[in-house]
């Protein structure tokens, strides 16, 4: 264990989430145990939640609903994984390693969260979304709509992140920040939203062959698992 507090983290995320308001109970627990001033983890949470509690507040239709709370347990599997010494994907194992550097800054713990569950989770979930409500995963229909109208909130919200995360976790002065600003600047939502929908389109393609789709979804996080090691990179 991390932190001394580990074991408690790992009973708040030990239950799979089932509903948009589960997800946001979770995310508030976690996010009141976290110790921001030593543990990453908290900067993604922190953002994480933000983004749960006004997409909840946005009114969102059933398929929107479906796919965040899928979406989240994504996350929370991985840290449960992560917790408890199970599997978990690469991209995820990458951040949770990293959680005590105090030489990053905030916003790099942030974006390394995001590009995990973004490139590597989201593809998964919509699929998912998609197979238990009977819909196809793809352009033009009214879902993908839905799901590209979410960019408006999680581009405030990053941008936000962006301005006010650039310290490191005790909250100091951050060495090289003008890199860091170089590096964070150059990382899209709205591009990497619209590239996990396309392979979700592949992936539901690709469903039938299991072994194939696996393949798909490891090469998925192995490439997300290098963007996550770039966005993590001490920058002095």
């Amino acid at each position: 264990m991390q932190f001394p507090y580990d074991d408690q983290l790992a009973g708040l995320v030990a239950n799979d989430a089932t509903s948009i308001d589960d997800v946001v109970r979770i995310l508030q627990a976690v996010d009141a145990l976290l110790d921001g001033t030593k543990d990453g983890l908290k900067w993604f949470n922190t953002l994480y939640l933000q983004v749960t509690l006004k997409v909840r507040g946005s009114g969102p239709t059933k398929f929107i609903t479906d796919l965040d709370f899928k979406f989240a347990d994504l996350y929370l599997t991985a840290l449960r994984g992560w917790l408890t010494g199970g599997g978990l994907p690469e991209s995820w194992r990458i951040l949770f390693e990293q959680r005590a550097n105090a030489r990053l800054a905030r916003i790099q713990f942030a974006l390394a969260g995001v590009n995990a569950h973004i490139n590597r989770d989201l593809a998964v979930a919509t699929v998912k979304t998609c197979s238990d409500s009977g819909l196809q995963v793809r352009h033009g229909t009214e879902e993908y709509r839905e799901y590209t109208e979410i960019n408006v909130i999680l581009d405030t919200l990053i941008e936000q992140a962006k301005r006010e995360l650039m310290v490191t976790l005790p909250g100091d002065a951050l060495p090289g920040a003008d890199k860091v600003e170089q590096l964070v600047g150059a990382w899209g939502v709205a591009a990497a939203r619209e590239t996990a929908w396309v392979h979700a389109e592949i992936l539901a393609a690709i469903a039938g062959d299991a072994a194939l789709a696996g393949r798909f979804v490891d090469g998925l996080d192995g490439t997300a698992a290098l963007a996550g090691k770039a966005l993590l990179l001490v920058m002095v």
